[in-house]
């Protein structure tokens, strides 16, 4: 009897997840880099208005 692909289509599945997982995950690392590098004088005076 041949052997199902199941496994590997798990496991592909798997790895697309963990790929997209990271993709996003450095996407929203490079929107706060961005957004700190637009405004440095409003992230270091944050706790400086009280």
């Amino acid at each position: 009897m041949a052997k199902s692909h199941d496994s590997f289509k798990k496991r592909n599945k798997g790895l697309a997840r963990k790929e997209k997982k990271e993709l996003k995950r450095q996407r929203k690392l490079d929107k706060k880099t961005i957004k700190s590098e637009e405004n440095p004088d409003s992230s270091q005076n944050e706790g400086k208005n009280l």
